[in-house]
């Protein structure tokens, strides 16, 4: 761990001083809004600070889906915010998508064009009849900014070949894909040290001071100053601003060991996107289970839970892998952010300090728009 007074000279001065913008929290909105903050300011003295050795909240720890929305979601999310509110934020996680891909490429980010797929068991066989009538709507309305090939369809038929067990209904959204969140992360972090971007890591800010010219950040290093400052804390923000409407929301993941002839293309998701997996080389990735407990999984704490992982176990041997107990190689948690709104909380919140927060568990679809929309207001 770096002692801030065991500091040299040569560290303060090429690592800690001087700096024009410095962006708090090293995940994909940070340092996207620090890359694009670059291309805007070529000139300009940029750090990104992250309080971990690697992105402590959810840019290495989500499930790697290239998604912007099933029916049963795009249904849910409608009836909550209204048309307009909904096609703006398929809207924005389409783009980010797209930027995301472009600004990384295809390759660094192993993406894969898989689709993705929602799932309805016996006992959801009202919704699955609700989702597949709207199967022509969504389509229609989403063609203007995905494209006319149909969207959705109704992928029941090809449910015997997945070897998934109980599902009565399987609907396909051609549009989806999947990719490497680690590759992703590795390649932002190449880019931005290539763009000349300092990238600290363990770098804990404790306290912000707004004011101009200068903000304070008070960190587990040293004191840092800086013209501008890009909150990019995602759910740990209420920490520096306690009124933001920013709700954490731990998502727990296990992966099992290597099944040998595995074969199960696509992403998946069932219950409303509660629930989610996917095939990751030979193994099988799945997560999900936060509605069985919302005001206990409404936390910034790492962790794990026998209710939720018994839950993703029921699942995983009743429904993905029946009549099969694979060994659980990895168990973790990660923490998204969700708010009243369907769209992420971008604009000013002091003197000198910007947010991009809150993408409401689409990190991976929205973090490259929501960084590049935050630097744009840096000047």
């Amino acid at each position: 761990m770096t002692s801030p007074s065991n500091l040299s000279y040569w560290e303060h001065q090429s690592f800690l001083q001087g700096f024009d913008i410095v962006v708090v929290g090293g995940g994909i909105v940070g340092l996207t809004a620090a890359i694009y903050a670059r291309q805007r300011r070529p000139k300009a003295r940029i750090a990104v600070l992250e309080r971990a050795s690697l992105p402590d909240g959810a840019s290495t720890k989500n499930a790697g889906f290239a998604c912007f929305g099933s029916i049963s979601e795009l249904l849910e999310q409608e009836k909550k915010s209204g048309t307009a509110a909904l096609l703006a934020v398929v809207q924005a996680r389409w783009e980010g998508l797209e930027l995301l891909r472009t600004l990384v490429g295809d390759d660094a980010l192993q993406y894969e064009a898989v689709g993705g797929y929602e799932l309805f068991r016996p006992a959801d066989m009202e919704l699955a009849t609700i989702c597949r009538q709207h199967i022509p709507y969504f389509n229609d309305l989403l063609a203007p900014m995905i494209g006319t090939e149909p969207i959705y369809r109704d992928a029941s038929i090809d449910l015997p070949a997945t070897g998934l067990a109980g599902v009565e209904v399987m609907l396909e959204n051609r549009a989806e894909g999947a990719l490497n969140t680690g590759s992703m992360m590795r390649a932002l972090l190449k880019r931005a040290w290539l763009d000349d971007i300092v990238v600290l890591h363990g770098c804990l800010v404790t306290q912000l001071e707004p004011g101009a010219p200068r903000v304070k950040l008070h960190t587990s290093w040293a004191l840092l100053e800086a013209e501008q400052v890009v909150l990019a804390t995602n759910a740990f923000s209420r920490q520096f601003f306690p009124a933001l409407d920013v709700t954490p929301g731990r998502g727990q993941v296990l992966v099992t060991e290597p099944l040998p002839g595995l074969q199960l293309p696509g992403t998946f998701h069932y219950d409303k996107g509660y629930y989610y997996f996917r095939q990751v080389g030979s193994r099988i990735l799945l997560g999900g289970g936060r509605n069985l407990d919302f005001a206990g999984e409404a936390t910034t704490d790492s962790g794990l839970t026998e209710l939720v992982q018994t839950a993703l176990e029921r699942l995983l041997h009743e429904v993905i892998l029946p009549g099969r107990r694979p060994r659980i190689d990895y168990r973790w948690s990660g923490t998204m952010a969700f708010g009243a709104e369907l769209a992420p909380l971008i604009g000013p919140l002091a003197p000198g300090i910007v947010g991009a927060l809150r993408c409401n568990g689409m990190g991976v679809a929205m973090g490259a728009r929501t960084g590049r929309q935050v630097a744009e207001m840096l000047g």
